[in-house]
């Protein structure tokens, strides 16, 4: 399986992070977002790693925004149930895509890079 189709859901999960921090008008945050994948080009460790880890900062920051939004429909009495099932499928995928780096395809890839670049 080409490298673009393993990374899809890491690239999906950055721009719903970038759509995320856009919608909250932290803009810097959302070009970040938007670079993380452009990242995996350099094919070294430490960039699989930044990306890693930013996915995994996102996630918090999904769990993070559930716990605001949630918090202020009880207060208002509205429905909030339906939107948090939303957002912790959205936060467990975001972290799901933060995996996909510890798969054995991935290590072997980033292994073979290593070789490569040395």
């Amino acid at each position: 399986m080409p490298r673009f189709w393993r990374l899809l859901p890491v690239i999906l999960s950055c721009i719903l992070l970038a759509a995320h921090f856009f919608r909250a008008g932290r803009e810097v945050l959302m070009l970040v977002a938007l670079a993380l994948p452009f990242l995996l080009l350099i094919r070294r460790p430490w960039s699989a790693r930044t990306v890693q880890l930013a996915l995994v900062a996102g996630g918090f920051e999904w769990l993070g925004t559930t716990r605001t939004i949630a918090s202020r429909r009880i207060e208002a009495g509205q429905p909030w149930l339906r939107m948090a099932l939303i957002l912790g499928v959205v936060t467990a995928f975001t972290w799901a895509s933060a995996l996909i780096f510890r798969s054995p395809v991935m290590r072997r890839t980033r292994a073979e890079d290593d070789a490569d670049g040395d």
